[in-house]
């Protein structure tokens, strides 16, 4: 007769060591990419000091990429496009000792779409703090810049500073996005709450990438009861970081000031009923297709549970009347410390 009880122990054993593999593995990724980073540092460095010291030109560049793919022809990265890349890596960043530290954490290629598409230092240190912390791929990274999260990051509208504890308030606002980009649905602009909704779910890997990170799918039309009614939620979805429900509802029309009082009954019936006791108190997303700002302020100005309302589009593109409400730059520095 089989001893399953020392089968057992061995494949927790087996798992045990299997992650810490997985665990040093990783270790090992980081601090070789780490290394790889100090060395273009130091090789952009070299070129920009050899050239400024001799008045060297472009040729410096031509002739030291054919020289060191001759002498390491099976190691990439040493093309004359990359050199100058490594130049520049070490010109964009030399004078930037807060940012110094972040780029060795990220890889070269991901590095390369930040130092190409972000317009100032706050922007740059928002992709690499966003793509350290949820560790972004290429692909997500690139569309998220071209998705404008950081802009809509920043004009969010919530009102947790009155509804969500002080610590969680930071987090809980880089949850929240003032606008989404659903362009991965290729719908039309003519479409009904149901048909966003089960487009949604038939592509819910990327529309959770466009949330952000810690989200985590629950269900849709999600059922509560109460006095023998039903009412659903469109999506319930649950935040890692902040331990807490997350109710969405979806409006194909413009924000309306009674959308906020049927999230608040929502996020009373899932506090009641649904939240665990060790988690913290649900909020709510009220995604339309668009708001008047002044509107959603005043909607939002009494209600007690955590709301934010964002509005969605099928393309990427962030309207110019927006930048004018950009926070300031002293604003956008506390806003970036939560991703610290």
């Amino acid at each position: 007769m089989k001893d399953l009880s020392s089968e057992k122990r061995y494949a927790d054993f087996f798992l045990e060591i299997k992650q810490r593999i997985k665990e040093a593995q990783y270790v090992a990724l980081k601090a070789v990419n780490k290394e790889l980073i100090m060395l273009y540092w130091d090789i952009g460095k070299r070129i920009v000091e050899q050239q400024e010291s001799h008045r060297w030109g472009k040729a410096i560049v031509e002739n030291l990429a054919k020289d060191l793919q001759k002498e390491y022809p099976g190691i990439r990265g040493f093309s004359a496009q990359n050199l100058w890349y490594m130049r520049q890596f070490y010109l964009r960043y030399k004078e930037k000792t807060k940012l110094q530290p972040m780029v060795g954490e990220i890889s070269w290629a991901k590095n390369l779409i930040i130092m190409g598409k972000s317009k100032d230092d706050l922007e740059t240190e928002f992709y690499l703090k966003m793509t350290r912390k949820f560790g972004w791929t290429k692909d997500v990274l690139t569309h998220q810049i071209e998705s404008k999260s950081y802009e809509k990051y920043l004009l969010n509208q919530t009102n947790f500073d009155k509804t969500v504890p002080k610590k969680y308030q930071d987090q809980a606002a880089l949850a929240v996005k003032d606008e989404y980009t659903f362009d991965f649905l290729e719908m039309s602009d003519e479409h009904s709450e149901k048909d966003l909704e089960a487009s949604l779910m038939e592509k819910i890997r990327r529309f959770l990438t466009e949330m952000g990170g810690y989200f985590c799918y629950l269900g849709n039309q999600y059922r509560l009861e109460i006095d023998d009614k039903e009412y659903f939620i469109d999506l319930l979805l649950y935040h890692r970081k902040l331990k807490c429900l997350v109710a969405i509802e979806l409006k194909i029309g413009e924000f309306l000031p009674e959308f906020a009082g049927k999230m608040q009954f929502y996020l009373s019936l899932l506090d009641n009923k649904v939240k665990l006791e060790d988690e913290n108190a649900s909020i709510g997303i009220i995604i339309c297709k668009s708001k008047n700002r002044t509107v959603v302020e005043y909607a939002l100005k009494e209600v007690k549970k955590p709301i934010g309302v964002s509005t969605y589009k099928i393309t990427s593109e962030l309207p110019k009347q927006l930048s004018k409400l950009l926070p300031s730059k002293e604003e956008i520095i506390r806003k970036l410390r939560v991703l610290e």
